[in-house]
Protein backbone atom coordinates (compact mmCIF):
# COMPACT_ATOMS: atom_id res chain seq x y z
CA UNK A 1 0.00 0.00 0.00
CA UNK A 2 1.56 3.22 -0.96
CA UNK A 3 1.96 5.51 2.13
CA UNK A 4 0.13 8.51 2.30
CA UNK A 5 2.89 12.11 1.79
CA UNK A 6 2.55 15.60 1.97
CA UNK A 7 4.86 18.63 1.19
CA UNK A 8 5.78 21.29 3.03
CA UNK A 9 7.66 24.41 3.76
CA UNK A 10 8.88 24.26 7.26
CA UNK A 11 8.44 20.93 9.55
CA UNK A 12 8.03 21.73 13.39
CA UNK A 13 8.78 18.03 15.74
CA UNK A 14 7.54 19.23 19.09
CA UNK A 15 4.45 21.51 20.23
CA UNK A 16 6.27 22.99 23.33
CA UNK A 17 6.87 26.91 24.09
CA UNK A 18 9.99 26.39 21.41
CA UNK A 19 8.21 24.05 18.85
CA UNK A 20 4.88 26.83 19.27
CA UNK A 21 7.32 29.70 18.77
CA UNK A 22 8.89 27.85 15.69
CA UNK A 23 6.08 27.23 14.14
CA UNK A 24 4.18 30.05 14.36
CA UNK A 25 7.41 32.16 13.22
CA UNK A 26 7.58 29.91 10.25
CA UNK A 27 4.31 30.84 8.98
CA UNK A 28 5.13 34.59 9.72
CA UNK A 29 7.68 34.29 7.25
CA UNK A 30 5.37 33.18 4.54
CA UNK A 31 6.40 29.19 5.12
CA UNK A 32 3.25 26.51 4.65
CA UNK A 33 4.14 25.00 8.14
CA UNK A 34 2.92 21.84 10.06
CA UNK A 35 3.77 21.36 13.83
CA UNK A 36 3.70 17.54 14.99
CA UNK A 37 2.92 16.76 18.86
CA UNK A 38 2.98 13.19 20.21
CA UNK A 39 0.64 14.54 23.01
CA UNK A 40 -3.21 15.89 22.47
CA UNK A 41 -2.31 19.18 23.65
CA UNK A 42 0.44 22.06 22.84
CA UNK A 43 2.68 24.13 25.27
CA UNK A 44 4.89 20.72 26.27
CA UNK A 45 6.35 21.29 29.87
CA UNK A 46 4.68 24.53 30.64
CA UNK A 47 0.83 22.38 30.08
CA UNK A 48 1.57 18.27 29.90
CA UNK A 49 4.32 18.73 32.29
CA UNK A 50 2.73 21.67 34.92
CA UNK A 51 5.62 23.22 35.09
CA UNK A 52 4.73 26.62 36.08
CA UNK A 53 6.34 29.57 36.94
CA UNK A 54 7.97 30.22 33.50
CA UNK A 55 11.80 30.87 34.46
CA UNK A 56 14.30 32.86 32.36
CA UNK A 57 14.73 36.13 30.46
CA UNK A 58 15.63 36.98 26.86
CA UNK A 59 16.26 40.61 25.48
CA UNK A 60 13.10 42.66 24.72
CA UNK A 61 10.97 42.20 21.71
CA UNK A 62 10.91 38.39 20.80
CA UNK A 63 8.22 36.24 21.31
CA UNK A 64 9.11 35.26 24.26
CA UNK A 65 7.08 39.02 25.58
CA UNK A 66 4.21 37.73 22.78
CA UNK A 67 3.41 34.08 24.86
CA UNK A 68 3.60 35.83 28.21
CA UNK A 69 1.21 38.93 27.05
CA UNK A 70 -1.14 35.80 25.41
CA UNK A 71 -1.07 33.65 28.65
CA UNK A 72 -2.17 36.60 30.63
CA UNK A 73 1.37 35.87 32.98
CA UNK A 74 1.53 37.04 36.38
CA UNK A 75 5.46 38.38 37.12
CA UNK A 76 6.88 37.64 40.57
CA UNK A 77 9.96 38.77 41.65
CA UNK A 78 12.11 36.60 43.50
CA UNK A 79 16.06 36.27 44.55
CA UNK A 80 16.00 33.60 41.65
CA UNK A 81 15.43 36.39 38.87
CA UNK A 82 11.53 37.03 37.72
CA UNK A 83 9.13 34.27 37.81
CA UNK A 84 6.33 34.36 35.58
CA UNK A 85 3.38 32.58 36.66
CA UNK A 86 0.44 31.11 34.01
CA UNK A 87 -2.62 29.46 34.32
CA UNK A 88 -1.73 26.02 33.23
CA UNK A 89 -5.26 24.71 32.07
CA UNK A 90 -6.04 28.31 30.25
CA UNK A 91 -2.86 27.85 28.48
CA UNK A 92 -3.90 24.93 27.11
CA UNK A 93 -6.38 26.58 25.21
CA UNK A 94 -4.52 29.43 24.57
CA UNK A 95 -1.69 27.72 23.06
CA UNK A 96 -3.78 25.93 20.62
CA UNK A 97 -5.98 28.65 19.29
CA UNK A 98 -2.44 30.65 18.97
CA UNK A 99 -1.12 27.91 16.38
CA UNK A 100 -3.88 27.53 14.59
CA UNK A 101 -5.55 31.09 14.46
CA UNK A 102 -1.05 31.28 12.50
CA UNK A 103 -2.29 29.14 9.78
CA UNK A 104 -0.21 26.29 10.96
CA UNK A 105 -1.29 22.64 10.41
CA UNK A 106 -1.26 20.60 13.58
CA UNK A 107 -1.18 17.09 13.79
CA UNK A 108 -2.06 16.24 17.91
CA UNK A 109 -1.48 12.69 18.81
CA UNK A 110 1.04 11.86 16.68
CA UNK A 111 4.36 10.82 17.49
CA UNK A 112 7.59 11.30 14.72
CA UNK A 113 8.59 7.90 14.19
CA UNK A 114 11.51 8.25 12.10
CA UNK A 115 13.47 10.73 9.79
CA UNK A 116 13.60 10.73 6.37
CA UNK A 117 16.81 11.36 4.31
CA UNK A 118 18.68 11.81 1.38
CA UNK A 119 22.48 11.59 2.04
CA UNK A 120 23.09 13.86 4.69
CA UNK A 121 19.68 15.86 4.35
CA UNK A 122 16.97 15.59 6.16
CA UNK A 123 13.68 15.80 3.20
CA UNK A 124 10.84 15.04 5.78
CA UNK A 125 9.45 12.77 8.91
CA UNK A 126 7.46 9.35 9.29
CA UNK A 127 4.84 10.16 11.63
CA UNK A 128 2.37 7.57 13.42
CA UNK A 129 -1.33 8.37 13.30
CA UNK A 130 -4.89 6.68 13.47
CA UNK A 131 -4.82 5.76 10.01
CA UNK A 132 -1.11 4.53 10.33
CA UNK A 133 1.86 5.81 9.14
CA UNK A 134 2.44 8.84 7.23
CA UNK A 135 5.34 11.06 5.10
CA UNK A 136 5.28 14.52 5.58
CA UNK A 137 8.37 15.93 3.75
CA UNK A 138 9.73 19.64 3.79
CA UNK A 139 12.10 21.94 2.43
CA UNK A 140 13.40 22.54 6.35
CA UNK A 141 13.00 20.32 9.20
CA UNK A 142 12.81 21.75 13.47
CA UNK A 143 14.00 19.79 15.58
CA UNK A 144 12.04 20.62 18.73
CA UNK A 145 11.53 17.66 20.67
CA UNK A 146 13.47 18.46 23.51
CA UNK A 147 15.10 14.91 23.65
CA UNK A 148 16.88 15.70 20.21
CA UNK A 149 15.31 12.41 18.54
CA UNK A 150 15.22 13.67 14.80
CA UNK A 151 18.15 15.07 14.89
CA UNK A 152 19.88 11.75 16.50
CA UNK A 153 17.41 9.58 13.64
CA UNK A 154 19.12 12.15 11.62
CA UNK A 155 22.70 10.41 12.12
CA UNK A 156 23.81 14.01 14.07
CA UNK A 157 26.50 13.73 17.42
CA UNK A 158 25.07 14.24 20.80
CA UNK A 159 26.08 14.30 24.16
CA UNK A 160 24.01 13.19 27.64
CA UNK A 161 24.80 14.47 30.77
CA UNK A 162 28.14 15.66 32.73
CA UNK A 163 31.15 15.33 31.24
CA UNK A 164 32.51 13.03 34.29
CA UNK A 165 30.51 10.40 34.06
CA UNK A 166 27.42 10.61 31.71
CA UNK A 167 24.78 11.16 34.55
CA UNK A 168 21.85 13.67 33.48
CA UNK A 169 19.77 15.97 35.64
CA UNK A 170 17.04 13.93 37.34
CA UNK A 171 13.53 13.89 36.27
CA UNK A 172 10.91 15.80 38.26
CA UNK A 173 6.70 15.33 38.44
CA UNK A 174 5.66 18.36 38.75
CA UNK A 175 1.91 19.23 40.82
CA UNK A 176 0.12 21.69 42.19
CA UNK A 177 -2.18 22.42 45.71
CA UNK A 178 -4.79 24.25 46.68
CA UNK A 179 -6.07 25.16 50.10
CA UNK A 180 -2.97 26.60 51.18
CA UNK A 181 -3.77 29.91 53.50
CA UNK A 182 -2.26 32.53 51.70
CA UNK A 183 -2.08 34.23 55.68
CA UNK A 184 0.70 31.94 56.41
CA UNK A 185 1.67 29.79 53.69
CA UNK A 186 5.42 29.92 52.66
CA UNK A 187 7.04 29.93 49.07
CA UNK A 188 10.59 28.75 48.00
CA UNK A 189 12.20 28.65 45.19
CA UNK A 190 15.21 26.88 46.45
CA UNK A 191 17.99 25.46 48.79
CA UNK A 192 19.69 28.91 48.96
CA UNK A 193 16.19 30.16 49.33
CA UNK A 194 16.86 32.30 53.16
CA UNK A 195 13.11 31.87 54.05
CA UNK A 196 12.22 30.81 57.69
CA UNK A 197 9.76 28.63 59.92
CA UNK A 198 7.98 30.64 62.64
CA UNK A 199 10.71 29.49 65.04
CA UNK A 200 13.28 30.91 62.72
CA UNK A 201 14.53 27.68 61.72
CA UNK A 202 15.55 28.31 57.98
CA UNK A 203 12.97 26.31 55.63
CA UNK A 204 15.96 24.70 53.27
CA UNK A 205 17.66 23.10 56.31
CA UNK A 206 14.48 21.82 57.75
CA UNK A 207 13.89 20.04 54.38
CA UNK A 208 17.16 18.54 54.66
CA UNK A 209 16.73 17.29 58.17
CA UNK A 210 13.31 15.64 57.32
CA UNK A 211 14.92 14.16 54.37
CA UNK A 212 17.50 12.49 56.68
CA UNK A 213 15.05 11.50 59.14
CA UNK A 214 12.92 9.55 56.23
CA UNK A 215 10.43 11.39 55.83
CA UNK A 216 10.50 13.05 52.60
CA UNK A 217 11.84 10.60 49.54
CA UNK A 218 15.13 9.50 49.09
CA UNK A 219 16.73 12.53 46.93
CA UNK A 220 14.12 15.07 47.90
CA UNK A 221 16.23 17.26 50.35
CA UNK A 222 13.97 20.73 49.07
CA UNK A 223 10.78 21.22 49.02
CA UNK A 224 10.62 23.84 46.15
CA UNK A 225 7.25 26.24 46.41
CA UNK A 226 6.05 28.45 43.54
CA UNK A 227 3.44 31.23 44.16
CA UNK A 228 0.91 30.65 40.75
CA UNK A 229 -1.54 33.37 40.09
CA UNK A 230 -4.27 32.14 42.13
CA UNK A 231 -5.10 32.87 45.56
CA UNK A 232 -4.16 29.16 48.03
CA UNK A 233 -2.26 27.77 45.00
CA UNK A 234 1.07 26.64 44.83
CA UNK A 235 2.97 24.85 42.44
CA UNK A 236 5.18 21.84 43.53
CA UNK A 237 8.95 21.66 42.13
CA UNK A 238 10.05 18.55 44.80
CA UNK A 239 9.77 15.18 43.43
CA UNK A 240 13.17 13.92 41.98
CA UNK A 241 14.04 10.87 40.01
CA UNK A 242 17.32 9.97 39.64
CA UNK A 243 19.59 7.53 37.50
CA UNK A 244 16.92 6.58 35.07
CA UNK A 245 17.33 6.51 31.53
CA UNK A 246 14.63 8.74 29.96
CA UNK A 247 15.68 7.66 26.35
CA UNK A 248 14.38 4.30 27.01
CA UNK A 249 10.89 2.86 27.33
CA UNK A 250 11.99 1.13 31.00
CA UNK A 251 13.78 4.48 32.19
CA UNK A 252 10.06 6.80 31.94
CA UNK A 253 8.17 3.82 33.21
CA UNK A 254 10.62 3.85 36.30
CA UNK A 255 10.73 7.09 36.72
CA UNK A 256 7.50 7.69 36.31
CA UNK A 257 6.48 5.01 39.31
CA UNK A 258 8.79 6.25 41.30
CA UNK A 259 7.95 9.99 41.48
CA UNK A 260 4.16 9.32 41.41
CA UNK A 261 4.73 7.68 44.93
CA UNK A 262 6.17 10.48 46.16
CA UNK A 263 3.83 13.01 45.79
CA UNK A 264 1.62 11.67 48.84
CA UNK A 265 4.63 11.91 51.09
CA UNK A 266 5.50 15.98 50.06
CA UNK A 267 2.34 16.51 50.78
CA UNK A 268 1.61 14.76 53.71
CA UNK A 269 5.31 16.16 54.96
CA UNK A 270 3.61 20.11 54.17
CA UNK A 271 0.51 19.15 56.51
CA UNK A 272 2.26 18.01 59.21
CA UNK A 273 4.89 20.46 59.26
CA UNK A 274 4.47 23.77 57.22
CA UNK A 275 2.25 26.75 58.65
CA UNK A 276 -0.16 27.46 56.28
CA UNK A 277 -0.46 23.84 54.42
CA UNK A 278 -2.48 21.66 56.91
CA UNK A 279 -5.45 21.89 55.06
CA UNK A 280 -3.74 21.92 51.22
CA UNK A 281 -4.80 19.30 48.77
CA UNK A 282 -3.57 17.94 45.48
CA UNK A 283 -5.33 19.98 42.17
CA UNK A 284 -3.05 18.47 39.62
CA UNK A 285 0.08 16.99 38.20
CA UNK A 286 1.53 16.37 35.22
CA UNK A 287 0.74 13.93 32.57
CA UNK A 288 4.24 13.82 31.57
CA UNK A 289 7.64 13.49 33.18
CA UNK A 290 9.80 16.79 33.81
CA UNK A 291 12.57 15.75 31.94
CA UNK A 292 15.26 18.65 32.27
CA UNK A 293 18.53 16.88 30.49
CA UNK A 294 19.10 14.33 27.69
CA UNK A 295 20.83 14.38 24.54
CA UNK A 296 22.89 18.05 23.56
CA UNK A 297 22.83 17.94 19.54
CA UNK A 298 26.49 19.19 18.81
CA UNK A 299 26.38 21.47 16.52
CA UNK A 300 28.62 23.92 14.47
CA UNK A 301 29.43 25.34 18.28
CA UNK A 302 29.39 24.42 21.49
CA UNK A 303 27.35 26.77 23.87
CA UNK A 304 30.72 26.99 26.54
CA UNK A 305 30.21 27.34 30.27
CA UNK A 306 33.11 30.54 29.67
CA UNK A 307 30.19 31.78 27.50
CA UNK A 308 27.30 31.75 29.86
CA UNK A 309 29.74 32.67 33.09
CA UNK A 310 31.21 35.96 31.14
CA UNK A 311 28.19 37.02 28.81
CA UNK A 312 29.54 36.04 25.78
CA UNK A 313 28.58 38.34 22.45
CA UNK A 314 28.34 36.32 18.96
CA UNK A 315 28.46 37.61 15.87
CA UNK A 316 25.87 35.06 14.88
CA UNK A 317 23.36 36.37 17.14
CA UNK A 318 19.59 34.68 17.16
CA UNK A 319 18.53 35.37 20.86
CA UNK A 320 20.27 38.04 22.66
CA UNK A 321 20.41 38.29 26.63
CA UNK A 322 19.78 34.82 27.34
CA UNK A 323 19.97 34.85 31.19
CA UNK A 324 19.44 32.30 33.91
CA UNK A 325 20.98 30.37 36.55
CA UNK A 326 23.53 27.75 36.09
CA UNK A 327 21.16 25.56 37.41
CA UNK A 328 22.37 21.83 37.82
CA UNK A 329 19.87 19.73 39.84
CA UNK A 330 22.23 16.86 41.27
CA UNK A 331 21.81 13.87 39.55
CA UNK A 332 23.65 11.47 41.98
CA UNK A 333 21.75 13.32 45.07
CA UNK A 334 19.65 15.49 46.56
CA UNK A 335 20.06 19.26 46.01
CA UNK A 336 22.51 21.25 43.84
CA UNK A 337 24.98 19.30 42.34
CA UNK A 338 27.05 22.51 43.18
CA UNK A 339 25.78 23.52 46.92
CA UNK A 340 23.57 25.99 45.11
CA UNK A 341 22.78 27.61 41.17
CA UNK A 342 25.75 28.97 40.18
CA UNK A 343 25.63 32.87 38.76
CA UNK A 344 25.50 33.66 34.54
CA UNK A 345 25.47 36.67 33.24
CA UNK A 346 22.93 37.10 29.81
CA UNK A 347 25.14 35.69 27.03
CA UNK A 348 24.19 35.34 22.94
CA UNK A 349 22.95 31.93 21.50
CA UNK A 350 24.60 31.78 18.07
CA UNK A 351 23.07 30.05 14.96
CA UNK A 352 26.00 28.00 14.84
CA UNK A 353 24.67 26.02 18.31
CA UNK A 354 21.13 25.56 16.04
CA UNK A 355 22.60 23.61 13.36
CA UNK A 356 23.83 19.81 14.08
CA UNK A 357 27.00 19.26 12.84
CA UNK A 358 26.88 16.65 9.51
CA UNK A 359 23.51 17.08 8.97
CA UNK A 360 21.97 19.36 6.78
CA UNK A 361 18.24 20.65 6.55
CA UNK A 362 17.52 20.59 10.03
CA UNK A 363 17.93 23.30 12.92
CA UNK A 364 17.40 22.59 16.04
CA UNK A 365 15.39 24.78 19.18
CA UNK A 366 14.77 24.45 23.32
CA UNK A 367 16.62 22.36 25.50
CA UNK A 368 18.48 19.88 22.94
CA UNK A 369 20.89 22.61 20.91
CA UNK A 370 24.23 22.51 21.22
CA UNK A 371 26.04 23.36 24.51
CA UNK A 372 27.73 22.08 27.76
CA UNK A 373 26.30 20.11 30.38
CA UNK A 374 26.74 23.39 32.79
CA UNK A 375 25.92 26.05 30.00
CA UNK A 376 22.78 23.66 29.38
CA UNK A 377 21.55 23.91 33.00
CA UNK A 378 20.97 27.49 32.56
CA UNK A 379 19.49 27.69 28.61
CA UNK A 380 17.26 24.46 29.10
CA UNK A 381 14.56 26.75 31.07
CA UNK A 382 11.35 27.58 29.37
CA UNK A 383 11.57 31.70 28.42
CA UNK A 384 14.73 30.98 26.86
CA UNK A 385 13.34 28.41 24.74
CA UNK A 386 11.45 30.63 23.48
CA UNK A 387 13.31 32.68 22.22
CA UNK A 388 15.31 29.83 20.28
CA UNK A 389 11.84 28.53 18.66
CA UNK A 390 11.50 32.40 16.91
CA UNK A 391 14.87 31.69 15.95
CA UNK A 392 14.65 28.64 14.93
CA UNK A 393 11.29 28.99 12.59
CA UNK A 394 12.14 31.89 11.02
CA UNK A 395 15.38 30.55 10.08
CA UNK A 396 13.79 27.35 8.60
CA UNK A 397 11.41 29.39 6.62
CA UNK A 398 13.49 31.80 4.97
CA UNK A 399 16.06 28.83 4.25
CA UNK A 400 13.32 26.77 2.56
CA UNK A 401 11.49 29.75 0.73
CA UNK A 402 14.99 30.69 -0.73
CA UNK A 403 16.35 26.86 -1.70
CA UNK A 404 18.88 26.51 0.35
CA UNK A 405 20.40 24.93 3.40
CA UNK A 406 20.33 26.49 6.87
CA UNK A 407 23.77 26.05 6.78
CA UNK A 408 23.96 28.18 3.57
CA UNK A 409 21.47 30.73 4.57
CA UNK A 410 23.03 34.06 5.27
CA UNK A 411 22.72 34.34 9.16
CA UNK A 412 22.53 38.59 8.99
CA UNK A 413 19.11 37.52 6.87
CA UNK A 414 17.62 35.76 9.80
CA UNK A 415 19.22 38.61 12.02
CA UNK A 416 17.25 41.09 9.80
CA UNK A 417 14.12 39.06 9.77
CA UNK A 418 13.96 38.59 14.06
CA UNK A 419 14.15 42.67 14.42
CA UNK A 420 12.22 43.55 12.39
CA UNK A 421 9.50 41.39 14.41
CA UNK A 422 11.01 43.65 16.93
CA UNK A 423 13.47 41.64 18.46
CA UNK A 424 16.74 43.29 20.23
CA UNK A 425 19.77 41.37 18.82
CA UNK A 426 22.45 43.68 19.83
CA UNK A 427 23.22 45.98 22.78
CA UNK A 428 24.37 45.85 26.43
CA UNK A 429 24.21 43.01 28.79
CA UNK A 430 21.26 43.37 31.24
CA UNK A 431 21.19 42.25 34.62
CA UNK A 432 17.78 40.34 35.64
CA UNK A 433 18.80 38.30 38.39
Amino acid sequence: MKRFSRQYDVLVAGGGPSGVCAAVAAVRQGARTALIERFGILGGMLTSGYVNPILGAVAPGTMYDEVLSLLGATAMKTRNGQEMSVDTERAKGLFLKFVRDAGVDIFLQTPVVEVEKEHDTVRGLVIGTQDGLKTLHAGVVVDATGDGFVAARAGAAYKTGRESDGRCQPATLEFSLCGVDEAEGITCWGGSDPVTLPDGTKYADFCKEANQRGELPENVSIVRIHRTSHPGERSINATQANGYDTLTPEGILGAEYALRGQIDPIIDFLRKYIPGYANCRLKGSGSALGVRETRRIMGDYVISDHDVETGARQEDVVVHNAWFLIDIHNPSGGGQAEGRSQPAVPYDIPYRSMLPAGVEGLITSGRCISGTHRAHASYRVGGVCLATGQAAGTAAALAALEGVTPRELDVRKVQRALMERGAALFGPAHAFS
